[in-house]
């Protein structure tokens, strides 16, 4: 009997869970939280300086590429040169 009526229980909250329509607006709403932490912005189309880091709903995300300085390397000689 005890077993019966978990199983009812669980039935019953299985059934009764979020509907699909609440699940997918609720992960539009964390694709486009996670779009603008990384400074990006949900826009119809990215320009040239931006790229894609991912999809909020239908439109991509664009985030602005940062500038990096190129790395000079510098040869450092430890011996005695004849």
């Amino acid at each position: 009997m005890k077993i019966l009526c978990i199983f009812l229980i669980f039935v019953l909250t299985v059934s009764c869970g979020p509907s699909v329509s609440q699940k997918k607006t609720k992960e539009d709403a964390g694709r486009k939280r996670e779009c603008y932490l990384v400074r990006g912005a949900c826009k119809s189309s990215c320009n040239s300086w931006e790229y894609i880091y991912n999809y909020c709903s239908t439109e991509p995300c664009c985030v602005v590429r940062e500038y990096q300085k190129p790395v000079s390397k510098s040869i450092n000689f430890t011996g005695d040169i004849l």
